[in-house]
């Protein structure tokens, strides 16, 4: 049974986001992600004028006439949705959490696949695999993602991008459209983001929260390591800090942008004090353009 509550707030979602997945995910979607691909149909005979590329030659060889392959448009899409429910994501500051930003934002993207006929799954990760759901179609089975999504309690603190991507290789064997959600607080997983990015389409997807980039003047504060667990205690009121701190979180989005850019991933940046609307209607026109 799908729960009242679930309903409740996949109708909210619903009506935040009607305009983006009927506009930029219904139009845009289809544009800059179906149809990129060729898949095998069949084996005919030869005809003049195709091309003399597409002849398969262990048929022709086994029927003593030439044969050639035909291959048809791929229409339908795999959408996988990884999302990133380590500790560094339960965190926020304005408006809501980046986790349940990152939520809301799978949810788009697991109804707009469902509008277009195609099939989507979720992989939950943080410093391990919490939760694999095999790609299906249907209005249930994309309820259930929400729900995961929405409500889903990880054990896990820590975030293992590695992990996730090596996972990803083993469960999905044939291309899909791999949305990651995450704050990306990771490193060493360049080059499998690489490997995995020549299987599939992948599209990063950053959260960032506004009070990772500017610490508010509140005096001597203790924080607490989400996911290391490690307390240190900082002053906020020392402006050389606050401008250290500031610079450093700056140059880490730097890195992180130039290392999906050197592996071709795409990036849409998203924060919590924003909304996302304007970054993914700039995201699709970019892909559009780039099309063109």
């Amino acid at each position: 049974m799908i729960s009242k509550e679930l309903l409740k707030k996949v109708r909210k979602i619903q009506i935040t986001t009607s305009r983006m997945v009927t506009d930029v995910f219904g139009g845009k979607y289809q544009s800059v992600f179906k149809g990129k691909g060729m898949e095998f149909y069949e084996v005919r005979k030869y005809l003049p004028g195709d091309e003399i590329r597409d002849i398969d030659w262990n048929v022709t060889a086994r029927m003593g006439h030439p044969y050639v392959k035909k291959f048809v448009e791929e229409r339908e899409l795999t959408v996988m949705l990884l999302l990133d429910l380590s500790m560094s994501c339960r965190f926020g500051s304005v408006k809501q959490m980046k986790n349940q930003l990152a939520a809301e934002i799978c949810s788009l993207l697991a109804l707009s696949a469902i509008q277009n006929n195609d099939k989507v799954g979720l992989i939950i990760f943080t410093d391990r695999i919490e939760k694999f759901i095999s790609p299906r179609k249907g209005l249930r089975h994309v309820l259930r993602v929400v729900r995961e999504a929405l409500y889903y309690k990880p054990r896990g603190k820590g975030t293992d991008i590695s992990l996730l991507l090596q996972y990803l290789n083993r469960v999905m064997k044939r291309k899909t459209i791999s949305f990651i959600i995450s704050d990306f607080f990771d490193e060493g997983f360049k080059n499998l983001l690489s490997i995995s990015n020549k299987r599939h389409d992948m599209v990063a997807i950053t959260v960032t929260d506004p009070r990772e980039i500017d610490l508010p003047n509140i005096g001597i504060i203790k924080l607490d390591d989400a996911e290391t667990g490690k307390t240190f205690t900082i002053d906020t009121g020392d402006s050389d800090f606050r401008k250290k701190y500031k610079e450093d979180t700056l140059r880490r989005m730097r890195d992180r942008k130039n290392l999906l850019r050197s592996v071709n991933v795409d990036n849409i940046n998203l924060r919590t004090d924003i909304p996302y609307d304007k970054e993914l209607i700039k995201f699709f026109r970019m892909r559009e353009k780039r099309l063109a």
